[in-house]
């Protein structure tokens, strides 16, 4: 006897969990400007390369026959394909289903996507739309029964969490929030090396409107509880994209710059355009003004340095103070980190601190070369810098800066004081500084105000004494007695920044060849 009606029943389960949960709810979905899981899916990946893990995951439902009569697929669709010819693991809710509330097959299934990633050494992407668990039941969506759960995981079962930790470590992880994003979905957010929203259509939430006005008497939107502005401002969403093609296409450039896994090294690409490894921008011999009171614009020495266009930041509106991204030069993938004089003075809070701390750890793992561009005033002061725990947070990140053991330069283009400058000067760092480098234990303006505060306050004119010892001062803050000393390793023309930390990098390759 043929198996052809076990085959065409594969055939129509297969054809069933395409629908998804059905035209009305696919309409409805569009209807809000999204696309759908699958949608998503095919936009991010090469055409034609997605290979389904799961099809059939779901709940089936037949008459008294046993004739399959229907089918609801499991709300989580995942699988492999590739990006740019790389293999990667790419899944997400679907919120055509239950909203994305996780059916008990489709919970199952997003567990998968991140055991797949570490087992195969794969990175992640993970598509996120829906909340977690539901008091509701397990009916399926569009009023369709689903399988009944059980009651609480197995004493032996893993440690849900374990798998996602284990992630971080071994794999590029990548996520977006395609709409509301809540519980367990928002946990899976920020557990990621990149998290990305949406402008107009994701919001992040540990309990929505509903749960907090039961619970707290708060009224609010889900934009105002968990929109952009806040999540954006408070570190949990590292990039805005303006919509779901711009949401892919920095997923897509951010896996650029990464290794597959961590037992791998970066990729290595030809400069853009050409970029000569030798190009001297005159433009960085008078981008510091000579007035210390007069800012400039440190993402466009960036720009000078790098390689052309290559700059991907993140985390623009979180610790401002703090520039962090990728780059390359001269081809290499490299982690960028640069003060922001604009913001603070450049100074480090606790905000900036953690930010800092985190970059670190993440170029520490996918084995990221690190150059700093310092112009550190110190860690913030004031009383809003001591409620937020600055020194505690500042500490946390020159702890992650010692423990690092890839190759790091360090440019002094300015400030670099106090405890907080520590933090920018890794393990064996190629220290190279500018004309305009000055260094100390604190910035002239609060030295002068400490050192001297009797006799500024004996003046008769304070204000004019003080100056005057600022001026007095500020003429021994030379960068040459550091360079005599050795140190610096150098003290250069600043046109002469890309040439050097190329030949740097040269230095590094052949050591990064062996941490894998």
């Amino acid at each position: 006897m043929s198996w052809k009606p076990e085959v065409d029943e594969i055939s129509e389960r297969k054809r069933l969990a395409r629908e998804m949960g059905g035209e009305e709810s696919v309409a409805r979905q569009h209807s809000y400007g999204k696309f759908t899981i699958r949608e998503r899916i095919e936009a991010v990946l090469d055409a034609g390369s997605f290979k389904e893990h799961g099809p059939q995951a779901g709940f089936g439902e037949r008459d008294d026959e046993g004739k399959l009569t229907g089918f609801v697929p499991g709300n989580y669709v995942l699988g492999v394909g590739t990006i740019a010819g790389r293999r990667c693991v790419v899944g997400g809710e679907d919120f055509t289903l239950r909203g994305g509330s996780p059916s008990p097959a489709g919970l199952r299934k997003s567990v998968w996507s991140e055991e797949l990633a570490v087992r195969y050494r794969l990175p992640l992407l993970r598509f996120l739309e829906g909340g977690g668990g539901s008091v509701a039941g397990s009916s399926g969506g569009s009023g369709k029964p689903a399988a009944p759960r059980p009651a609480g995981d197995p004493v032996y079962s893993p440690q849900r969490f374990a798998v996602i930790a284990n992630a971080l470590q071994e794999v590029p992880v990548v996520s977006g929030a395609m709409g509301a994003v809540a519980g367990f979905p928002a946990a899976r957010l920020v557990a990621s090396h990149l998290s990305l929203m949406t402008r107009t259509t994701s919001q992040v939430l540990i309990g929505g409107p509903a749960l907090v006005e039961r619970a707290l008497g708060e009224k609010k939107t889900k934009a105002e509880l968990g929109g952009p502005d806040v999540h954006l401002r408070n570190g949990v969403v590292d990039n805005l994209a303006e919509d779901e093609e711009d949401l892919f296409e920095q997923m897509k450039r951010f896996l650029d710059y990464l290794p597959s896994s961590a037992r791998e090294l970066p990729p290595e690409r030809q400069p853009a355009g050409g970029d000569r490894r030798d190009r001297r921008e005159d433009e960085l011999l008078d981008i510091v003004p000579r007035d210390r009171r007069r800012l400039y614009d440190m993402r466009r020495v960036l720009e000078l340095v790098l390689d052309r266009g290559s700059f991907f930041e993140k985390g623009a509106l979180y610790g401002r103070s703090q520039i962090v991204g990728l780059a390359r030069l001269d081809g290499l993938p490299i982690g960028v980190w640069a003060n922001d004089p604009r913001h603070n003075g450049g100074a480090m809070g606790a905000d900036g601190a953690q930010k800092v701390r985190r970059f670190l750890e993440f170029c520490e793992t996918f084995h990221l070369p690190v150059v700093c561009f310092v112009d550190e005033p110190g860690f913030m002061i004031g009383s809003a810098s001591e409620q937020a725990g600055t020194i505690r947070y500042g500490m946390e990140a020159i702890a992650a800066n010692v423990r690092t053991t890839v190759p790091w330069a360090s440019v002094q283009v300015r400030k670099s004081y106090g405890v907080a400058a520590a933090a920018h000067y890794g393990p064996n760092a190629h220290v190279l500084a500018w004309p305009s480098a000055e260094s100390g234990a604190l910035p002239l303006e609060g030295g002068v105000a400490v050192a001297f505060r009797r006799e500024i306050a004996a003046a008769p004119d304070p204000e004019k004494r003080r100056r005057e010892l600022e001026q007095e001062l500020s003429k021994g803050r030379t960068p040459f007695p550091r360079a005599e000393w050795f140190s610096v390793h150098d003290l250069i023309d600043p046109r002469d920044t890309r040439p050097e930390l190329c030949a740097w990098l040269d230095l590094c390759r052949p050591l990064l060849r062996t941490r894998v």
